[in-house]
């Protein structure tokens, strides 16, 4: 991104906006340029997810206006925000997994042969096929969706919204299930986009990648605009303390706890053609670690010891007494809890309320 300070792709000013009284946004302030990387940080809380949907139509703001290229506008849903170029790539990725590649990024907007008024096939695949070329991925724009992996995926999204035309792309949290090769791949197909042109809204809470890949920063904070930054210009220090108000050794003091006896043991923990020979012990008051890289089987390790996929053979012992885990309703009564990597599909029933989550093992 050249050093010249252009006028403002995208300009929000004084938003706010309530839900029940409460205010997710306050008098927040947010202004992207052209051909920048722009990271948007702040903690779980801080207006990130809502100032987004503000930005794409799914939201409108209660106070406050937006401007794209310096005229005023108002999006009253998705397309009209589409309509302007922008365009979103959500955690939760939006595709259709029984549709191919091709009909996920024309969805909604696919080529018309005019003589047959009907969908332009050839097309159809001919631009998908342009598009990934451009973002230089080796797809098949005929492969069904369902079967890809979520890097892959993440790059349909990409040409989806190129496909729309988008000069404002926004990617939430887009590396949180990426390996560290799919990551470097995605950062190279964004600066791809930067060079082009196309301004990017970058959310992430891992703060080493805003300063491998960002142009500059914008810090919320409990639904307030704290600042903006050129990210060569702040250390990682300054930056944690705009997020939270104070530095990080005074958010997470270092406690000293004295470290108990073995409430947990693993020995020789096997599935076959999964993992074999895992051993390990948990004390009390201790915190352990389980690292690896993806594919390494550590949470095929967690879900054998919780019962959802019980080991073939080894011993677990549970204050140093051996147990057989053959379900998780064992693991529970044993008073071990299990925490998902995939909270929605696998940790909360979705079409619940609240309470019914929170009481759900009390009623069973």
């Amino acid at each position: 991104m050249t050093e010249a300070v252009t006028q403002p792709i995208l300009t929000l000013e004084h938003i706010s906006k309530s839900f029940a009284g409460v205010h997710a946004l306050e008098d927040v302030s947010f202004q992207l340029r052209p051909g920048e990387i722009h990271a948007l940080i702040g903690e779980n809380g801080a207006g990130k997810s809502t100032l987004v949907k503000i930005m794409t139509g799914v939201y409108q703001p209660d106070q406050g206006q937006i401007s794209v290229q310096g005229t005023p506008v108002a999006f009253h849903d998705t397309k009209a925000a589409h309509q302007h170029g922008i365009a979103a790539i959500y955690q939760d990725l939006n595709l259709f997994p029984d549709l191919n590649i091709a009909e996920n990024i024309f969805m909604g907007h696919m080529p018309i042969d005019p003589k047959r008024k009907s969908v332009d096939w050839k097309a159809m695949y001919q631009q998908s096929q342009q598009i990934l070329n451009t973002l230089g991925v080796k797809l098949d724009p005929k492969k069904q969706v369902f079967g890809l992996s979520i890097a892959e995926q993440q790059m349909v999204e990409i040409a989806k919204a190129l496909s729309l035309q988008a000069n404002i792309l926004i990617m939430d949290e887009p590396t949180s299930t990426l390996t560290l090769k799919e990551t470097d791949e995605l950062f190279r197909i964004a600066r791809q986009l930067r060079e082009r042109g196309t301004a990017i809204i970058f959310i992430s809470h891992r703060l080493e990648e805003l300063f491998e890949l960002a142009d500059r920063v914008t810090v919320l904070r409990d639904g307030k605009y704290v600042g903006t930054e050129n990210i060569r210009d702040i250390s990682e220090d300054n930056l944690i303390r705009m997020m939270v108000g104070r530095s990080l050794d005074a958010l997470f003091p270092k406690q000293t706890v004295p470290i108990g006896d073995v409430v947990l043991k693993v020995e020789g923990l096997k599935k076959e053609g999964i993992f074999r020979d895992i051993s390990f012990e948990l004390r009390k008051g201790e915190i352990l670690g389980l690292a690896g890289l993806v594919g390494a089987r550590r949470t095929e390790v967690a879900r054998a010891i919780f019962g959802v996929e019980p080991a073939d053979g080894g011993v677990i012992q549970v204050d140093k007494q051996a147990v057989t885990i053959r379900d998780p309703k064992d693991a529970m009564k044993l008073g071990i809890a299990y925490l998902p990597e995939d909270r929605q599909q696998h940790g909360l029933v979705l079409q619940m309320s609240l309470t019914h989550n929170f009481t759900l093992l009390c009623e069973t």
